[in-house]
């Protein structure tokens, strides 16, 4: 009798652990509402499995959990902002803005809300969108979709905000279309050690590297990628959003970064139009911009969209 019953006590360990185990791969929802949000654009992760996206046309920020699956607004801006790409910088608790056609970034706590810098990057009377930004080596770099221009902005060691400066890009990352849209340079990462930058060239339909000493660029080859936006690179992998196709293409890089080779591409039918993809674990958070609807967007609702990497 004893046997039998240690038989099942072990089976009911494993049948609770099998649905413990569900529970828990079933506890991110598959879709998260930014509620009251007019237009999105970009989206980042913090600490654990919070968020961060931005209402595009408003630049107001929303904070929310991947896992729970809520989400409230989280900083009302100044009007005339705007929230394009952002990232958190985690260890000094700042998340940075790239402020669309503005010309500026923003520099947030992303405790408060309170804002730490406001930044002019550019001159929006000549022309600009400042459209994403990747943060590595003790600097933000934010892309222009409308110059030939990447803008460095340092962060020191206690996290304080340096002066930008200016690096002109030459080479074919540097092609302008003839109007605009669709953008030029678009989505960036870079390298783990910060020597090589990694921008994605919505016009062009491909992926580029830039040299942040020296602005020059070059052809990632097997990159090809229309309707390229946001960019999510890891582990010799690059995760691609493209737009209007509603999917990701993730690529393998070469260990020069001069080549790709398509993996795989993932798809949902929640996906409408997203723009910026950022990691959680073994998942990626994808914020739908709904720019089939227009620009700006007429939708009345907007999402982070969950799925499996």
């Amino acid at each position: 009798m004893r046997w039998l019953i240690s038989a099942f006590s072990v089976a009911a360990l494993v049948i609770g652990a099998a649905f413990t185990g569900n529970a828990a791969a079933k506890s991110f929802p598959g879709v998260v509402t930014l509620p009251g949000a007019t237009s999105t654009e970009g989206i980042a992760t913090g600490i654990g499995s919070s968020f961060f996206a931005g209402d595009l046309v408003r630049g107001d920020i929303y904070r929310g959990d991947l896992r729970s699956g809520s989400a409230s607004l989280f900083k009302v801006a100044p009007g005339g902002r705007m929230a394009f790409g952002m990232k958190v910088d985690v260890p000094h608790n700042l998340l940075f803005v790239a402020g669309g056609f503005t010309g500026q970034a923003y520099v947030y706590d992303a405790r408060t809300g309170a804002d730490v810098a406001v930044l002019q990057l550019a001159n929006p009377g000549l022309g600009t969108l400042i459209n994403d930004v990747v943060l590595v080596g003790g600097a933000a770099w934010f892309t222009d979709s409308m110059q030939p221009r990447l803008y460095r902005v340092p962060i020191a060691a206690d996290g304080t905000i340096g002066t930008p400066s200016t690096l002109v890009v030459t080479g074919p990352a540097a092609h302008l279309p003839g109007a605009f849209p669709p953008p030029g340079m678009n989505g960036i990462a870079a390298s783990p050690n910060g020597k090589t930058l990694i921008v994605a060239h919505s016009a062009d339909g491909t992926l580029y590297t830039v040299d942040p000493e020296t602005g020059a660029s070059a052809p990632i080859a097997g990159a090809d990628l229309p309707n390229v936006d946001g960019i999510l690179f890891e582990a010799g992998r690059v995760w691609a959003v493209q737009t209007f196709l509603n999917q990701v293409t993730e690529l393998r890089l070469s260990s020069d970064l001069s080549s790709a080779t398509v993996e795989r591409l993932i798809t949902s039918p929640l996906f409408e139009v997203p723009t910026a993809v950022a990691r959680q674990g073994n998942r990626l958070a994808l914020i739908n911009a709904k720019y089939d609807t227009g620009f700006p967007p007429t939708a009345t609702s907007f999402e982070v969209v969950i799925v499996e990497r």
